[in-house]
């Protein structure tokens, strides 16, 4: 009887090397597939280890990447909510949303319809503190926090906040004096809060009281019931896994 041969014994060594580093790509283009995949379907977070934005780490999909809830004595040191703070909501709300974010970053960006939602359906119940935290690997994110409290001179904070976030791709010093003019800002006073760089410590005192809260990437946000327990999250996360944890502190 004839001995079986494999298909490998046709083949050449040179066939056989180069039939390998096919199939070996193939397996690691497999891999890169599903990893985009996950990481576009989840929320993501940004940091120093994460600088580019596509390896960036999504958070489990099964349920809020957050703390169990701590009290004011607790590991987590906040800087109490002020009259400097920029509030969004009602300012008398018994829980209290203080987010650390970045007008660069693009997972604070598709975070913002999450906020959004917050807001309209917990329009008496919950305020949202917003509180810069600009990464060192984003060119713009200082420059564009700091023409932002120029705007917030004028009264415009938010206005230019949600301007900033709707134009991320073109941020710089162009679009920061357009818009001021689109939301009818005194252009001149703008320019010279801009030139003068006053606004610059605002931004470091947000970073730094969002270091000292244990803020390691963007968008991180901490979440204050009723009681002043407090629970972080991370990432950009839908409203279907936050709000589950507003709804257990109102109750």
């Amino acid at each position: 009887m004839a001995e079986k041969r494999s298909p490998l014994d046709a083949m050449s060594p040179t066939q056989i090397f180069f039939g390998g580093i096919v199939i070996g790509f193939l397996v690691l283009c497999a891999i890169g597939f599903f990893i985009l995949l996950s990481m576009f379907l989840g929320g993501g977070v940004e940091s120093k280890t994460t600088a580019k934005e596509n390896t960036a780490t999504a958070p489990t999909a099964a349920a809020p990447t957050a703390a169990a809830p701590t009290n004011n004595t607790g590991p987590i040191s906040l800087a109490p909510v002020s009259d400097t703070d920029h509030i969004r909501g009602n300012v008398d709300a018994p829980v209290t949303i203080v987010e650390y974010s970045d007008f660069e970053c693009p997972f604070c960006s598709r975070f913002q319809p999450t906020v959004e939602q917050i807001l309209a359906d917990y329009p008496d119940d919950v305020r949202i503190v917003y509180r810069h935290f600009p990464l060192s690997f984003h060119p713009e994110a200082t420059p564009s926090a700091i023409a932002a409290e120029c705007a917030a001179e004028q009264g415009a904070f938010w206005e230019y906040h949600d301007e900033l976030f709707a134009n991320q791709a073109n941020l710089g010093a162009t679009l920061y004096t357009q818009l001021a003019k689109q939301l009818a800002l005194n252009t001149s006073d703008f320019s010279e809060c801009l030139s003068s760089g006053r606004t610059a410590s605002l931004v470091s005192e947000d970073q730094a009281s969002g270091l000292a809260a244990g803020v390691g990437g963007t968008p991180h946000s901490i979440i204050i019931g009723p009681d002043g327990s407090m629970t972080p999250i991370s990432g950009a996360l839908p409203y279907a896994q936050v709000q589950p944890v507003i709804a257990s502190m109102l109750n």
